[in-house]
């Protein structure tokens, strides 16, 4: 499984931010639903907050995709 490396320059990204910049999805509104429906995984659990603030070394897990925040 390859792992797309999404970097930040700040101490966190919002989860929204992190699927858009990773291009799991197009839209902030396609990350929206994404995690609103529970289809998104962060550190092998289940995510329902589209602004849940990831750090580098989380592990975001979405329809067979995985991206993994890095500085």
């Amino acid at each position: 499984m390859e792992i797309e490396k999404v970097t930040i320059k700040d101490e966190y990204i919002k989860l929204g931010q992190a699927m858009k910049l990773g291009r799991l999805v197009q839209s902030g509104v396609e990350a929206k639903i994404a995690i609103q429906d529970g289809q998104v995984e962060v550190n092998g659990e289940t995510v329902l907050q589209r602004g849940k603030k990831l750090h580098v070394g989380d592990i975001v897990f979405y329809q067979g995709q995985t991206i993994q925040i890095v500085q």
